[in-house]
């Protein structure tokens, strides 16, 4: 078992030296005006500074169809295995000298050296 866990601390270790980018969660919640005491819901920051790594791979384009041909993109966000991200986050990425804001498309893939988020582009909270 110790050799096991070694190696997956090894592992953990080779993959978080590929993050070379950082993120941070925004969420939905709600919070009480001091003057007016009406509750809205505002978002607010829940997690800052997180080292990450964003991947990116698309599908070849279909054959071109009379005026626009759909390329299909991958994003895929790296991160430790024990952060909790929210589904309906929304997920600014710096990376690169570049930022943007992404949402969280699918549940996320939890292994023992990271996790895996599929990632769209942001379009709002539902």
């Amino acid at each position: 078992m110790d050799a096991i866990r070694q190696a997956q601390r090894k592992h953990r270790a080779a993959i978080e030296q590929t993050y070379d980018g950082t993120c941070e969660i925004y969420e939905q919640k709600p919070v009480k005006d001091p003057d007016t005491k009406v509750t809205s819901h505002k978002e607010v920051s829940v997690q800052a500074e997180i080292p990450c790594h964003l991947s990116f791979s698309s599908t070849p384009p279909a054959a071109a169809s009379g005026t626009a041909t759909d390329v299909v993109e991958t994003i895929k966000l790296f991160l430790a295995p024990e952060l909790i991200i929210p589904p309906g986050s929304r997920i600014e990425v710096s990376q690169q000298g570049r930022t943007e804001s992404y949402g969280q498309s699918g549940k996320a893939a939890v292994y023992s050296s990271h996790q895996e988020i599929l990632l769209e582009l942001w379009r709002g909270y539902a």
